[in-house]
């Protein structure tokens, strides 16, 4: 499930990587042999400066939050203690009914709650990312625009 909900986090931030481009357009008549070096020499210093790269596969900075419940966990819980509940009264049957209904209802609860913690985390680590990205975006267009580059 963690593979699955990091692949998940990748691809929605892959169109934020490679939407963010940059381009640079030589002022002074520089080679494009210069710019080359240049662009390397900037994207190193940014890398340096901000600690993320753009290049990288995009990880999350911290481990998503374990999937919790279900109505089939829930009832099969809920059953199992209906039928102790029911084995004191006298009514074993009717306390295995009334257990794995409640506890479904609990597990699909606990599991629309782990969902969105879930959901929670993806946007927080798309968020990380982001910013993460824009920083190093303004380090880089920083240092080509100190060598007479113009960036987009």
């Amino acid at each position: 499930m963690r593979l699955f909900l990091m692949l998940v986090t990748i691809f929605a931030l892959a169109p934020h990587a490679y939407g963010q481009d940059l381009y640079a357009f030589p002022n002074a008549g520089q080679s494009q042999d210069q710019q080359d070096m240049d662009e390397f020499q900037c994207h190193k210093m940014a890398k340096d400066r901000t600690g993320f790269d753009p290049m990288a596969v995009p990880t999350a900075t911290r481990p998503a939050p374990q999937q919790k419940g279900g109505v089939g966990q829930g009832a099969v819980r809920g059953a199992v203690l209906g039928t102790a509940v029911g084995a004191v009264t006298g009514n074993t049957k009717k306390g295995l009914k009334a257990g794995a209904v409640g506890g479904g209802v609990m597990g699909g609860m606990k599991r629309s709650q782990s969902n969105k913690k879930q959901q929670d985390w993806a946007n927080q680590e798309a968020q990380n990312y982001q910013q993460n990205r824009n920083n190093w975006n303004r380090a880089y267009v920083a240092c080509m625009e100190s060598r007479e580059y113009t960036v987009r």
